[in-house]
């Protein structure tokens, strides 16, 4: 999800639970993984657990049955942990929760970044998902897995949005001094 007017007030209320932004830090981007990533457990847990019962009524064994347990456990963990998971993109650092049982929060200042990567697999780049890895200075890196139009994450992280597309850096003073540089370079060069 992206912030916009209508929710930032209730995407920050719910990022300072967690996060210790400074007054003058701004959320650029928040989001979380897709919910669907919760499908693939929800398909194994079901088996286990008709497979379950299935064996416990077969075998005459209502004990077996308990079994089923684990197939109802595991789609239910799935979507704990997919819903407890937060990144946030500030115009300071990149922040990653996670955590069921406890809560893991990581930061990557963003003038320690050097390296991004975007990854979709095929249903990835079939319905718009993916993940954006960071490496930072000095060791570390964070990952942002199975997000929305990961793309436009990356340009959030990497300070791409905030420019139109047809600006260029600079003012028109500064690009005439490089002109009357490299023309000036030029004609050392020819001579």
């Amino acid at each position: 999800m992206t912030t916009d007017s209508a929710t930032d007030s209730e995407t920050a209320a719910a990022i300072d639970d967690w996060l210790a932004r400074g007054d003058d830090e701004t959320v650029r981007w928040a989001g979380r993984p897709r919910i669907q990533t919760v499908i693939p457990a929800a398909v194994v847990g079901g088996a286990i657990a008709v497979a379950a019962v299935a064996v416990a009524v077969v075998n005459d064994a209502p004990a077996l049955a308990l079994a089923a347990l684990v197939g109802l456990l595991l789609p239910a963990w799935s979507y704990l942990r997919v819903t407890n998971t937060r990144f946030v993109v500030t115009d300071r650092a990149l922040y990653r929760k996670s955590g069921v049982l406890s809560r893991t929060v990581q930061r990557v200042s963003l003038d320690r970044v050097q390296n991004s990567a975007l990854s979709q697999g095929v249903t990835g780049s079939l319905f718009g998902y993916g993940t954006v890895s960071v490496e930072a200075a000095g060791g570390g890196a964070i990952r942002f897995e199975d997000v929305d139009d990961p793309g436009a994450v990356r340009d959030r992280i990497e300070g791409r949005d905030d420019r139109d597309g047809d600006e260029l850096p600079g003012t028109v003073e500064q690009w005439v001094a490089v002109r009357d540089e490299v023309r000036a370079l030029r004609a050392a060069l020819e001579r």
